[in-house]
């Protein structure tokens, strides 16, 4: 459900991004002309005469017509919902990736040595399982796996660091 969602949330954001570019050309100069004269207009309505503002306007409606560029942006809808399709698919596959991936064995091995320090060097199955997210196999697994390649030795039901 938060993979859909995510891709979906990622693949509708990037298509708007990229229509508000093509919308604009890409001249990020002309959009921040128009901010700043939309702002002047603003204020020019606060304290300005109605012939101050009317002027005023019709700078305004001249930049944004300069800026701005409607049909160009309507003709590239395919290609921004393409750009979102793929930046969506991307997020779902990196997802996917890492949900179906085997947990790696370092990382494992890291929480079984920091639990061993924490515990003086010594340590229980029954500790590992209380204090790391691993589940009962991989507890097992990880430290047969220590155990094999010497990191750890057994005394009973208590394992320790060599």
């Amino acid at each position: 459900m938060i993979k859909t969602a995510l891709s979906l949330i990622a693949g509708l954001s990037a298509a708007l991004i990229a229509y508000s570019a093509f919308f604009v050309r890409g001249d990020l100069g002309g959009v921040m002309a128009y901010l700043r004269a939309r702002g002047a207009l603003r204020r020019l309505r606060e304290s300005g005469t109605p012939e101050q503002v009317a002027q005023g306007q019709a700078q305004l409606q001249a930049l944004g017509q300069q800026v701005g560029d409607p049909a160009l942006a309507a003709q590239l809808i395919p290609v921004a919902l393409l750009i979102g399709l793929l930046v969506g698919a991307l997020v779902w596959w990196a997802f996917s990736r890492r949900q179906s991936g085997t947990p790696r064995t370092d990382i494992q091995e890291r929480m079984v040595y920091r639990l061993a320090h924490r515990k003086g060097g010594r340590f229980t199955l029954d500790d590992l399982r209380a204090a790391s997210p691993l589940t009962d196999e991989q507890a097992r697994a990880v430290t047969a796996r220590l155990l094999d390649l010497g990191r750890l030795t057994r005394d009973g039901d208590t394992f320790r660091l060599p």
